[in-house]
């Protein structure tokens, strides 16, 4: 049986990925941490571990496809939203394998990150998967609070649903709100998220927009703010494990 990816394409693998490019900052780590020596290319945003020494291949969602060939991978990992369609094509037309993932929960990041690994890369499963497990096991609790999660400003973006970013946060106790329609990322007027009524909390992540103490707190005069780190909302991998201690804390 041929491995398939997330998304139920082929990945044409002779054998366990002894070269790989990653195109998302989250996967990056992760193979970075658990089997550098198979990490050969990886791109621009790619910022952890910090001191990461490998080739650059430009951004997530403009790849230099030239340079990922020239690479020589075995595998290049991208991820279904963060990368686009068309890109994920142009490679497989070049006759590179592609390995796509599709994450909205964190179970679902942690069996994704497990098949990539194991099936795909053939390296057991790292010590911070297993930590992951047993931090995020056990049932969605019931809400303790609702906050607002913007992404952008001008114009305002925030968290919606299905999102791994609003599954964490619900496994958390949180749920997220906010928006003037369904979606994963939808529209906002910043004064309607700044209603009590609506939420108890703002999150401000310092990625993808990066908001700062001088940058989007002041847009909030009603509803209270806190600063986090958009690593922790938005990355799987080893960050799922940093993320429960210390957004669990707060």
């Amino acid at each position: 049986m041929p491995l398939l990816d997330d998304l139920g394409a082929p990945v044409p693998l002779a054998g366990p990925a002894r070269r790989v490019v990653s195109l998302v900052p989250s996967l990056t780590e992760a193979l970075a941490v658990t089997c550098p020596d198979r990490l050969v290319g990886a791109t621009d945003w790619c910022t952890h571990p910090v001191g990461l020494d490998v080739p650059r291949v430009r951004g997530t969602k403009n790849p230099d496809l030239a340079a990922v060939a020239a690479l020589s991978p075995d595998l290049v990992v991208a991820n279904k939203e963060e990368n686009r369609e068309l890109d994920v094509r142009r490679m497989r037309e070049r006759g590179l394998a592609v390995w796509v993932t599709g994450i909205e929960t964190v179970p679902q990041a942690l069996a994704s990150m497990r098949r990539l690994l194991v099936e795909g890369v053939g390296v057991r499963a790292p010590g911070w998967l297993t930590d992951a497990d047993a931090a995020w096991e056990g049932p969605v609790p019931a809400p303790r609070a609702r906050v607002v999660v913007p992404i952008w400003r001008d114009p305002w973006m925030v968290v919606g649903r299905p999102t791994f970013t609003a599954d964490l946060l619900a496994r958390l106790g949180y749920e997220v709100v906010g928006g003037t329609g369904p979606g994963r990322y939808p529209a906002a007027e910043v004064g309607s998220l700044d209603d009590p009524a609506l939420a108890d909390e703002v999150l401000l992540p310092d990625e993808p927009y990066e908001f700062t103490a001088a940058d989007g707190p002041e847009a909030f005069t009603r509803v209270p703010t806190r600063m986090v780190s958009g690593r922790l909302l938005t990355w799987y991998g080893p960050a799922l494990v940093e993320s429960r201690i210390s957004l669990d804390r707060a």
